[in-house]
């Protein structure tokens, strides 16, 4: 029997509270830094038992000018920006050479909670990119030593054959470079912080860079 899609998402709810804690925010009370705040509600997720909170949407745009969006994770985040790695040459390290600016959205559906970030990318020196993988999983190094990520692939049986050689090279030489993979940078103009409501008044702050430090500002949900 066929799905009706229209009925299935009708059925769905949204933060049932069996499995959702809508918790107050009070804007007041954020500190002066979205990194701070940022890291309270990374850590409330984790508590929370979300499940890989360190997940995130990156939104770029292409050579043409077209949008795209992926599932990535977060490598870290300080004063200097969020983090996270990727080929040079796959579709986003291309997209980032042409057009270097990127927007951010971690979910915590556990909590209700959203974090969106926009602002410009740079690349980090190879070094600092290779340190990154280095000190990742074995499995994290023979991805990246995989390579010809967002190329064409001919069959499952190449995908086979080529990760089962990286990993041997993963295995045999942890410190092996990818020279392709890069640690980019986020260093966001405007980070949002979004706490949802069961009333649906949602709690949306706004951080903005001003250049001498940040702003705050309240949205409408």
């Amino acid at each position: 029997m066929e799905t009706d899609l229209h009925a299935l998402l009708t059925s769905l709810r949204v933060w049932d509270p069996d499995v959702t804690d809508l918790r107050p925010f009070d804007p007041d009370t954020a500190p002066p830094t979205p990194l701070h705040l940022f890291t309270s509600w990374f850590a409330d997720a984790v508590a929370a038992g979300q499940p890989e909170p360190h997940t995130m949407s990156l939104a770029t745009v292409d050579e043409e000018g077209r949008p795209d969006v992926r599932i990535v994770m977060l490598h870290g985040a300080d004063a200097d920006g969020w983090t996270f790695g990727t080929h040079a040459t796959s579709r986003k390290g291309r997209a980032l050479s042409a057009h270097p600016q990127a927007a951010l959205a971690f979910y915590w559906p556990v909590l209700g909670r959203q974090v969106r970030l926009r602002g410009p990318v740079t690349a980090a020196p190879s070094r600092e990119s290779q340190a990154d993988l280095q000190a990742r999983s074995t499995g994290a190094l023979a991805a990246a030593l995989t390579g010809r990520q967002s190329e064409e692939l001919s069959s499952l049986e190449e995908l086979r054959r080529a990760s089962q050689a990286a990993w041997e090279r993963a295995r045999e030489n942890p410190a092996e470079p990818s020279p392709t993979w890069t640690l980019y940078r986020l260093r966001p103009e405007t980070v949002e912080f979004f706490q949802g409501d069961a009333d649906r008044r949602h709690v949306r702050l706004e951080y903005r860079s001003t250049g001498f430090g940040w702003s705050r500002t309240l949205l409408w949900p």
